[in-house]
């Protein structure tokens, strides 16, 4: 399998600012790929300079063998974009946007009606395709959005929290539509989100932090580097179960608000002799599987928050504004 994204020390700055700090990477031609990290981790600059809004101050970055500084018409043609909020013309109906996008995008004349038809179905909104998007709800807008993105298949399509604001339902249909287009168009997908079972569905995932890529690998490899089973605790003092935990225990602390967390190879057998053993009264006591949401948080020692508006803003503008060179 080739790669179709080559990142190759990427650098950023912003004055004194490095905001990306020599990150390589590549993104096999038809794989799922997840790009996670916290606020200010670099995460929204990189795709930025992907998307070639963007141009990196030192490195390369390659899209399907087009430089994204050199050649950005280039990459222009080859990506697809989703974004969290709509960007639709809501003096037209959903089928005139659709009609409007494949043309833009020079989906062939005797392909457009199947597509359109295809990707209405997949959102459902066959139904309403004559409608004015402006009567609309703010979640069949959002559907029309990702079935906009979808409608080129771009070889490279870069989701933007794909489904967020969805109904689980939708969010299952999208997905499954998501990796058809995989497996019969060997779409690469791009993918952002904090939905960490979203991420799940990545071949593979990379977290970035302050800068730095820390951790790249498929969901089940990086879940392993957990360890065992996570345990969760509420004590009557935290602080001082901490320490024993340490001391007497000798487990492995991972960082978590209002709670001691810690992992163990066998939760089953571990807690029954723990908790006749452990000198500080316990109020609550929890176990599971290790998720990828342990993993962000031992890998970072923090949680995943919501991105910052003013790169998420910057790439929205650029969503909207921005067209393919060409026309047919």
């Amino acid at each position: 399998m080739s790669a179709i994204i080559e990142v190759t020390d990427l650098v950023k700055k912003y004055g004194d600012l490095e905001a990306v700090k020599g990150i390589s990477f590549e993104v096999e031609l038809g794989e799922i790929f997840g790009f996670l990290g916290p606020n200010g981790a670099g995460k929204t600059t990189t795709i930025s300079i992907l998307c070639t809004l963007l141009s990196p101050t030192h490195g390369t970055a390659k899209l399907d063998g087009w430089d994204v500084t050199a050649e950005r018409d280039r990459v222009r043609e080859s990506i697809g974009l989703v974004f969290q909020d709509p960007s639709l013309d809501e003096r037209l109906t959903a089928r005139e946007n659709l009609e409007f996008h494949a043309y833009a995008y020079r989906v062939p004349r005797e392909e457009r009606d199947k597509r359109i038809q295809e990707v209405l179905g997949m959102v459902e909104l066959l139904d309403r395709q004559e409608d004015r998007v402006e009567t609309f709800s703010g979640g069949m807008k959002r559907r029309l959005e990702i079935a906009r993105g979808l409608l080129h298949y771009p070889k490279v399509l870069f989701l933007d929290e794909p489904t967020i604001g969805l109904d689980p339902q939708t969010r299952n249909s999208i997905w499954e539509y998501i990796r058809e287009l995989k497996e019969k168009h060997s779409i690469t997908i791009f993918l952002t989100t904090h939905y960490m079972d979203e991420a799940e569905n990545c071949d593979r995932i990379a977290i970035i932090d302050y800068g730095r890529i820390i951790a790249l690998d498929t969901p089940e490899a990086l879940k392993s580097q957990v360890g065992g089973d996570i345990i969760k605790i509420s004590t009557a003092n935290n602080e001082e179960a901490e320490q024993v935990l340490l001391k007497d225990f000798e487990v492995t602390m991972i960082q978590e608000r209002d709670c001691l967390c810690f992992e163990v190879p066998d939760a089953a057998n571990f807690i029954p002799s723990f908790i006749k053993a452990f000198p500080v009264a316990i109020n609550s006591i929890s176990m599971h599987r290790p998720t990828l949401d342990d993993v962000f948080l031992k890998l970072t020692g923090r949680e995943i928050r919501d991105e910052e508006a003013g790169g998420i803003d910057k790439m929205r503008a650029f969503a909207r504004a921005w067209r393919p060179t060409g026309r047919r």
